[in-house]
């Protein structure tokens, strides 16, 4: 990518302030700029009609205005899932998802194209590692739904970083990214509106945790018996479960912040009541909340989801044990909205 145009949303604000003042241009006209592409969703330079035409020229010929290439786009039959598939400036391909919730509008992003934590059931993780996507790039995918919202008088309300990738796995330009998604002279959403998933990269949970950020964190467990997770998850190889929570009670204690642990329930793997009694015994006494997902089927993972007798029978068990618990309405199945389905679709000639 070394021969293209600098991506605008790469910047921060002190860096677009620094590029106006070595093009003798005033503060303010970076603030100009800044605010169109946050609060305006500005897809070209030519847009902010505020500014001088010499500048908006100099804009053009100095930085790319366009990180993605939406490819194909499904709506599920209830019209409450849009996909997008994203061809990005190098010709990679990402995932992000719309979801309508009552009065919420739910983004799912991406944090790289690909991902090389190889949990099993996972079509971004069958896809494996291809790169990190760099702050601006994770930024776009929020802007380009931001736009489609705005079309029919509605915004965006939540984010979580639940697409393809391992958040953790691109740490430093996540955290640039929802650093500039939260900040009230951007786009200001709430940090308690945004959602960090990891599959459980130990050392990263203690960083995020020293941070103390009001961003609230998920970690995919789908299993306590080690052995299981590490079958379905190759991290636990090297992150035992044990040691995972271990870290999970540290971010507990550090921020005073609830944690959600993910719990794809695939039928007859780990969705036994026995499975769930030794759940609750594990994240016992920790302020945290479950939330149970029946899997949603990929091409690569011959195993179903969780029936709902079952799905309920889990989460009785869970209740019992008064941990706080939910069940995750399945999305977009038709259209195939788990992260990474769509792009293997297109890699493979669909």
């Amino acid at each position: 990518m070394t021969d293209l145009k600098p991506l605008i949303y790469d910047l921060r604000q002190e860096d677009l302030t620094d590029w106006a003042a070595r093009n003798g241009q005033p503060a303010y006209r970076a603030q100009q700029v800044w605010k169109a592409i946050y609060q305006r969703f500005i897809q070209s330079a030519d847009e902010i009609t505020t500014l001088p035409k010499d500048l908006r020229e100099t804009l053009t010929e100095s930085f790319d205005f366009v990180a993605l290439d939406p490819v194909r786009s499904l709506e599920s039959a209830d019209g409450q899932t849009v996909k997008t598939l994203f061809k990005l400036r190098d010709g990679q391909f990402i995932e992000a998802v719309l979801m309508y919730y009552d009065e919420r509008r739910t983004l799912c992003i991406s944090s790289q194209s690909g991902c090389g934590m190889g949990c099993t059931f996972c079509a971004t993780g069958q896809m494996g590692f291809r790169r990190n996507l760099s702050s601006g790039e994770i930024i776009a995918q929020v802007l380009y739904y931001a736009r489609l919202l705005a079309e029919s008088d509605e915004q965006v309300t939540n984010i979580v970083m639940m697409g393809m990738g391992e958040p953790f796995h691109n740490f430093d330009n996540v955290m640039a990214a929802l650093n500039r998604l939260n900040d009230p002279e951007a786009f200001g959403l709430g940090a308690r509106r945004i959602t960090l998933s990891t599959v459980g990269l130990i050392p990263k949970i203690r960083q995020f945790a020293d941070l103390n950020t009001q961003y609230n964190l998920a970690i995919s467990l789908h299993s306590v018996d080690n052995d299981l997770r590490a079958s379905m998850m190759p991290v636990s190889k090297k992150y035992t479960v044990d040691k995972l929570l271990e870290a999970c009670r540290y971010y507990v204690e550090k921020t005073n912040r609830r944690i959600t642990f993910e719990y794809a329930l695939i039928d007859g793997v780990n969705d036994s009541t026995a499975a769930a009694e030794a759940l609750a015994k594990a994240i016992r006494g920790m302020i945290c909340h479950v939330n149970l997902i029946p899997l949603n089927p990929t091409r690569g993972f011959a195993k179903n989801g969780t029936r709902a007798d079952q799905v309920s029978a889990f989460a009785q068990v869970l209740e019992r044990h008064h941990i706080p618990v939910t069940v995750r309405m399945r999305r977009g199945i038709e259209i195939g909205a788990g992260c990474g389905q769509l792009a293997t679709e297109v890699e493979n000639g669909g």
